[in-house]
């Protein structure tokens, strides 16, 4: 297993993709920054009364949907690469065992997926609140020690991303097809699932992947009614338990699925 998690942390850090999703996952930090910077030259010219009512978003929850997509595409290039230029096929010669290859796999992505996601949450946490300063912004005032256990999350739900990108990537064998499944997973059914009949667009909108992080931090605590989660929709809210078990069946069920394919499969 050794000799596999070698090898494939070799492949990923010897391809260009990798190093362009880097780049844009950084570039995801740069646009935060600039998101507050020119808020905060629109709040110092703005008359005392007004600023009361200022409102900045938080740029690292905003700007997470980029970095989740950008490492979900990481995910599904680890093992869709291999299968268009047909290198699969030396990789099983070399780790003949399916599930020892798909493990190394897996292990590779998610700590670079992790530890990217990481990186990317906490420096927009701490640039942009650097920008903002001592300028009385709501929901910006937090220090790193209050907000941790909800920045922990976010970046760990860019590693959950990156681990359904793979096992997409195993099940289609094809990029494109895989990439859309990702996108769809993120944005297209989270957004069409609110324009379901009551009560199911509110209760499935609870367990999509982007409403996870928050509720597993607590920091919309318990409520049996609705209550709004972003600017679009109205989700009930799950016990911080639920809501870790929902986090954990997006890579385990999918990685299981894969599993059976890539061992049924031929090369």
């Amino acid at each position: 297993m050794i000799a596999s998690l070698s090898s494939e942390w070799l492949k990923i850090r010897s391809v260009r993709s990798t190093y362009v999703v880097l780049a844009v996952v950084a570039l995801a930090v740069v646009i935060g920054a600039l998101f507050v910077w020119q808020g905060m030259a629109a709040f110092d010219g703005l008359p005392l009364d007004r600023r009361e009512k200022f409102r900045v978003i938080p740029m690292e929850e905003y700007m997470l949907p980029m970095v989740q997509l950008a490492l979900g595409v990481l995910g599904v290039l680890t093992i869709t690469s291999e299968y268009a230029h047909g290198t699969i096929r030396s990789s099983l010669v070399a780790v003949p065992a399916r599930g020892t290859l798909l493990a190394a796999k897996a292990a590779a992505v998610a700590a670079v997926a992790l530890a990217a996601g990481q990186a990317a949450v906490f420096a927009t946490f701490l640039v942009t609140r650097a920008l903002v300063g001592d300028r009385p912004i709501p929901d910006h005032g937090a220090s790193v020690a209050q907000q941790a256990p909800q920045l922990l999350l976010l970046g760990l739900s860019v590693a959950v991303c990156a681990m359904v990108g793979l096992a997409f990537g195993v099940a289609t064998r094809s990029t494109a097809g895989a990439i859309v499944s990702v996108v769809a997973l993120l944005f297209v059914i989270p957004a069409g699932i609110t324009y379901l009949p009551a009560p199911w667009g509110t209760r499935l909108s609870a367990v999509m992947l982007p409403n996870l992080p928050d509720q597993i931090a607590g920091s919309l605590g318990w409520r049996s009614e609705e209550v709004v989660v972003g600017p679009w929709a109205r989700i009930p809210v799950l016990p911080p338990a639920w809501a870790a078990v929902a986090l954990a069946a997006y890579v385990v069920a999918p990685l299981a699925v894969a599993a059976v394919l890539f061992r049924r499969r031929d090369a």
